[in-house]
C-alpha cells in the first residue's frame, strides 16, 4: 500500500509543501522496515493541483467572503430590509387596487402603471425575502441549487418586466404629447394588453438561456450568482438595462424639447398653484382683451379664448409629462445604473468562474436595485390626483364611495371653470362699458 503524506502540511490551498514522502510497506520488503524517498519536484505540482480539487469540494470555487454579523447587526439590517419589502408590497398593492376597483382609473393608460406595480409586487414578494435571509446569515446560498436557478429566473424577469415596463410608459407619455389627437383612438385595452404581454415575454425570454444550457448559473452550494458567461452577460444587461435606459432618456429629451417649444410659441411663463389667487390672472387676460379691437373680439373672441385653453391644456400637459418622466427616469438610474456597471464588467475583471466583487458592495447595489420597485408607485401617485386620493381614502379605510368623491372633485373641476369664464366675461363687459377698449 503506497501511501501519501505532506511534511508539516495539509491539503489547502497554498500550503502544500514542493517536497513529499512516499512510504512502501508492500509485502516483500526488509522486515519492520520501509523504503524512505523524496518525490521530484516534477510531480509536485500535480499533487498541489489534486490537493485544490479536494479543498474545493468542501468549499467554495468563488471564494467569495462570508460575511459574518453579530447579534446588533443581524437585527438592524434585518429591520430594513424588512421594512424595504413590506413597504414595496404595500405600496405596489395600492396601486392595483386603486385602478381595479375605481371606475375612474379603470382606463387604458393606466394598465402600464398595473403592469409595473405587478413586476415590482413580484420582485417585493418572490425575490426579497430570499435575498434578505441570504444577507443575514453572510451571503451564503442556503436553499438548494436546484432553487438557485428558479431564484435567478424570477428575479431577472421580474427586475426586467419592471424596468421594460417603465421604458414603454416614457413611450406611452411622449405619443400622448406628440399626438393627441390620433393616439388616444389607438390606445385601447386590446392594444395595452399586447404591449404588456410582449414586455413580460420578453423579460422571460432572458431568463431561459441559463435554464436550457448557454450559460449555466454560479452555484457551488454556498454562492448563488447568474450566468457569468461574457456573451450572455452582454446581451442580458443590453436588452434588460442599457437600451430600455437608451429609449427613456431619449423620451425625455423629446417631451423635454416639446415642452420648451411650446413654451416659447405660447409665450406662457407659468400658471398659478392651486391655493393662489385667480384674480390677478383674469385681470392680465382682460387686460390683454381690452388692448384689442372690439370688432375683432366680437368676431372671433370665442375661437381665440378656445384655441388659448387648449394651448395651456397642451403646454400643461407636456411641462407634468416632462416633469413625470425626468423624476422618473433620474430615480431609475440613481437606482440600477451602479448595479449594471458592476454586472457588466465583473466577468471580464473577475472570469467566469465567480465573483470577485466585495459582497457587501454587490449586496448595496442590489438593494439599491430593488428600492426601484419602492419608489415607483410613489412617484406616479405624486403626480396624479385621483391616485393621491385614492390612497388617501384607502388607508383611510374610506373605500366605500371613493368612485363618488372622484367625480365630484371632478364636477367641482368643471364648475370652477365655468365661473372663471362667467367672472372673465363680466370684467370684459365692465371694461367695454368704461371704454377702456382701444379703437383703431
Amino acid at each position: 500500500m503506497v501511501v501519501v503524506r505532506a511534511d508539516n502540511g495539509t491539503f489547502g490551498s497554498g500550503n502544500m509543501r514542493s517536497s513529499f514522502m512516499i512510504e512502501d510497506r508492500a509485502g516483500g520488503g526488509d522486515p519492520g522496515g520501509s523504503t524512505n524517498m523524496m518525490i521530484s519536484e516534477a510531480l509536485a505540482p500535480r499533487l498541489l493541483k489534486i490537493a485544490q480539487d479536494a479543498a474545493e469540494t468542501n468549499g467554495t470555487r468563488c471564494g467569495e467572503q462570508i460575511l459574518s454579523y453579530g447579534r446588533v447587526e443581524k437585527v438592524l439590517i434585518g429591520g430594513v430590509l424588512t421594512m424595504l419589502t413590506l413597504s414595496t408590497i404595500c405600496g405596489n398593492l395600492l396601486v392595483v387596487i386603486s385602478v381595479c376597483f375605481v371606475k375612474k382609473l379603470r382606463q387604458p393608460s393606466n394598465y402600464l402603471i398595473v403592469s409595473l406595480a405587478v413586476a415590482d409586487l413580484s420582485v417585493a414578494l418572490a425575490v426579497m425575502p430570499f435575498v434578505s435571509i441570504t444577507d443575514l446569515i453572510g451571503g451564503q446560498w442556503i436553499f438548494g441549487q436546484f432553487f438557485c436557478n428558479v431564484f435567478i429566473a424570477m428575479d431577472v424577469m421580474c427586475c426586467t418586466a419592471s424596468i421594460m415596463t417603465l421604458c414603454v410608459i416614457s413611450i406611452d407619455r411622449y405619443l400622448g404629447i406628440t399626438k393627441p389627437l390620433t393616439y388616444p383612438v389607438r390606445q385601447n385595452g386590446c392594444c395595452m394588453a399586447k404591449m404588456i404581454l410582449s414586455v413580460w415575454l420578453l423579460s422571460a425570454s432572458i431568463t431561459l438561456p441559463p435554464l436550457f444550457g448557454w450559460a449555466q448559473n454560479v452555484n457551488d452550494g454556498r454562492v448563488c450568482l447568474i450566468s457569468q458567461d461574457f456573451g450572455y452577460t452582454v446581451y442580458s444587461t443590453a436588452v434588460a438595462f442599457y437600451i430600455p435606459m437608451s429609449v427613456m432618456l431619449f423620451m425625455y429629451y423629446r417631451i423635454y424639447r416639446a415642452a420648451k417649444l411650446s413654451a416659447a410659441k405660447h409665450t406662457i411663463t407659468g400658471f398659478p398653484r392651486e391655493k393662489e389667487q385667480v384674480a390677478g390672472v383674469l385681470q392680465r387676460e382682460v387686460e390683454e382683451e381690452c388692448s384689442t379691437r372690439v370688432s375683432r373680439l366680437l368676431k372671433s373672441g370665442e375661437h381665440h379664448q378656445r384655441r388659448k385653453r387648449k394651448n395651456q391644456s397642451i403646454f400643461k400637459r407636456e411641462q407634468k409629462a416632462a416633469a413625470t418622466l425626468g423624476i422618473v427616469v433620474g430615480a431609475f438610474s440613481f437606482c440600477w445604473l451602479p448595479f449594471f456597471l458592476v454586472s457588466t464588467a465583473r466577468p471580464f475583471v473577475c472570469g467566469i468562474e465567480c465573483s470577485c466583487v466585495p459582497l457587501w458592495l454587490e449586496r448595496t447595489l442590489l438593494w439599491l436595485g430593488y428600492a426601484n420597485s419602492l419608489i415607483n408607485p410613489f412617484i406616479y401617485a405624486f403626480f396624479n390626483r385621483d391616485l393621491r386620493t385614492t390612497y388617501s381614502n384607502l388607508l383611510r379605510c374610506r373605500y366605500r364611495n371613493i368612485n363618488r368623491k372622484l367625480s365630484a372633485a371632478g364636477m367641482h373641476e368643471a364648475l370652477k371653470l365655468v365661473e372663471k369664464h362667467i367672472l372673465l366675461l363680466q370684467l370684459y363687459i365692465r371694461c367695454l362699458k368704461r371704454g377702456h377698449i382701444i379703437h383703431p
